[in-house]
C-alpha cells in the first residue's frame, strides 16, 4: 500500500512538472527603452597596465590634481567625499602647506563642540580632517535636490560597473531626447536624459560646461570631455588610493613564485639525477 501511494505521488509530480515545462507562457513585455541604453565609452587610462610604475600602470598625478580641482569647484557643492582626509591629498602631489590651505579654505566647515558653552559649533577644517559632508543628513540633502539624494563619491567608481568609464561617460553623456523615444517614457523636468544612466532619466543637471574650470597654464584646455576624464581619474584614485602599491606587491609575488618554481625544478633534477627508469 505504501509503495503504491509513493508511486502515485511520484506520478503526480512528474505530470505537474511536465505540464509546467510544456504549458504556453505569457509573452514577456520588453521594455521599449532598453534600445536607448549605451555602454560606457572606453578610455585608455594612465593606470591601465600590469604594474603600478609609470607608463606600466600608474596614476598621472597632474591629472589627479586637475580632477580634484573639478571636484572642488563643481562636484563638491552637492557630493561629499567623506572617506578621504585632506592629508591624503599629499599622495597626489600637493605639498603640506597646500593641503593646509585647501582644508582651511574649504567651503563647508567641520562640526565641533564649543568647549566653553558645550553647544554645537563649527570650525575651519585642518589637514587631519576628512572632507566635510555637504549636508547634515539625508533629509537635508533630499530637500535641497528635489528629493534626489546625491551619493557620496568616495567609492563611486568601485560601486558602479566599469566605474571609471561609467563616471566619465555619465558626466559627459547628456543629450537631447531622441525623436523616436517612447512618448510615455520621456523624461520631464526636473529630470534630464542621459543614455548612460540606468533609468535614462537623471535628476542631476549637466554639471560641466566648457571653460567652467580654469586650469593652470600649460594644462589641457578644460573642455567638458577633458574635465570629465580628469574628475573620473581623481575619483578612481579616491576609491583605490593603494592600487599602485597593490600592483607592485603582486609583481613581487609573481617574481618570487617564478624563482621558487625554478629552484624547485632544479632541486628535483638533482635529487633524481641518479635514478634511471
Amino acid at each position: 500500500m505504501v509503495r503504491l501511494f509513493g508511486i502515485a505521488i511520484g506520478a503526480v509530480f512528474c505530470v505537474v512538472l511536465l505540464f509546467a515545462a510544456l504549458a504556453p507562457r505569457e509573452a514577456t513585455e520588453v521594455d521599449p527603452t532598453l534600445a536607448f541604453h549605451e555602454h560606457p565609452k572606453q578610455v585608455h587610462w594612465s593606470w591601465d597596465g600590469p604594474i603600478g610604475l609609470g607608463v606600466f600602470g600608474g596614476y598621472d598625478r597632474v591629472q589627479l590634481q586637475r580632477g580634484f580641482q573639478v571636484y572642488k569647484e563643481v562636484c563638491s557643492s552637492c557630493h561629499s567625499l567623506n572617506r578621504i582626509a585632506f592629508r591624503n591629498l599629499t599622495e597626489i602631489g600637493f605639498s603640506e602647506p597646500e593641503v593646509k590651505a585647501i582644508a582651511k579654505n574649504w567651503a563647508v566647515e567641520v562640526p565641533t563642540i564649543n568647549s566653553e558653552t558645550g553647544e554645537a559649533a563649527t570650525r575651519p577644517a585642518i589637514a587631519s580632517d576628512r572632507i566635510p559632508l555637504v549636508y547634515a543628513n539625508e533629509i537635508a540633502a533630499r530637500a535641497a535636490n528635489n528629493n534626489a539624494l546625491p551619493p557620496d563619491l568616495s567609492l563611486i567608481t568601485k560601486a558602479r560597473h566599469d566605474g571609471s568609464n561609467y563616471v566619465y561617460s555619465l558626466i559627459s553623456g547628456y543629450a537631447d531626447v531622441p525623436a523616436n523615444f517612447p512618448a510615455d517614457r520621456r523624461p520631464e523636468a526636473p529630470l534630464h536624459y542621459n543614455p548612460y544612466f540606468h533609468s535614462l532619466a537623471i535628476a542631476m543637471a549637466p554639471p560641466l560646461s566648457a571653460g567652467q574650470v580654469t586650469y593652470a597654464e600649460g594644462q589641457p584646455e578644460p573642455t567638458v570631455d577633458q574635465m570629465a576624464q580628469d574628475v573620473a581619474a581623481f575619483l578612481t584614485w579616491a576609491a583605490e588610493p593603494k592600487m599602485e602599491s597593490r600592483k607592485r606587491a603582486g609583481l613581487g609575488v609573481l617574481a618570487f613564485l617564478l624563482i621558487l618554481t625554478t629552484l624547485a625544478y632544479l632541486s628535483y633534477r638533482r635529487v633524481w639525477a641518479g635514478i634511471k627508469h
